[in-house]
């Protein structure tokens, strides 16, 4: 019976330090800032996820995986890759991406257009396109703090197909632009800022602590 026991507590130790290897893979950012009391990386005054949201209520494994795509003030995630069925070709209506909608995990949500403002005031943050891991994106660092975060540029889906990945990252803010837009944060190789872009598209989501 002790042999048992034992055998029990040694799979029970290896499942709880393979989950805090993946916690802890989103709690730093690759420059191996801590997080605020697992509440993101403090960047201008605001705590960003390390990582994308990947399926609705989880965030992807590294910072620079892609996560998954959502249509504005939409909880379905579409992957960042191949071909997908299904597209939702109607426009998502609302002033704001709803709490009911967010696909971020608890505790965290889609960011605001202001919070996305202040991560672009080059006064107090730098931005910088580079290659992590292999991956094309901006690295964003707090010129204070020296804090940073990197975001992929996993691309986007425009009328269901996959666009720009590699080129660019597409960040939904939950501020509605009009009618038919919203805005996001846009990241390319040589402009980085706030943009409007049609709701029905498929955008990642990088969100901030509540």
């Amino acid at each position: 019976m002790k042999r048992k026991f034992n055998f029990f507590c040694f799979w029970l130790l290896l499942a709880l330090s393979a989950a805090t290897l993946v916690f802890n893979s989103c709690s730093k950012d690759d420059s191996g800032n801590s997080s605020t009391s697992g509440k993101g990386v403090v960047i201008n005054g605001v705590a960003w996820a390390t990582c994308n949201v990947d399926k609705p209520g989880t965030f992807a494994a590294k910072p620079e995986d892609a996560g998954m795509f959502y249509q504005w003030n939409r909880k379905i995630g579409w992957a960042t890759t191949g071909n997908v069925t299904g597209w939702d070709n109607s426009i998502p209506t609302g002033n704001a991406w709803t709490k009911s909608n967010d696909p971020s995990p608890t505790g965290w949500r889609v960011p605001t257009l202001k919070e996305i403002q202040k991560l672009c005031d080059d006064s107090k943050v730098s931005n910088e396109w580079t290659i992590q891991n292999g991956i094309n994106g901006v690295k964003f660092t707090d010129i204070a703090t020296g804090n940073s975060i990197f975001l992929p540029a996993a691309g986007m889906r425009e009328q269901g197909y996959s666009y720009d990945v590699g080129f660019g990252g597409y960040y939904w803010s939950n501020t509605a632009d009009d009618t038919n837009g919203a805005w996001f944060l846009l990241l390319q190789s040589s402009l980085v800022g706030e943009d409007g872009y049609t709701r029905d598209d498929g955008c990642c989501v990088r969100p901030v602590a509540e």
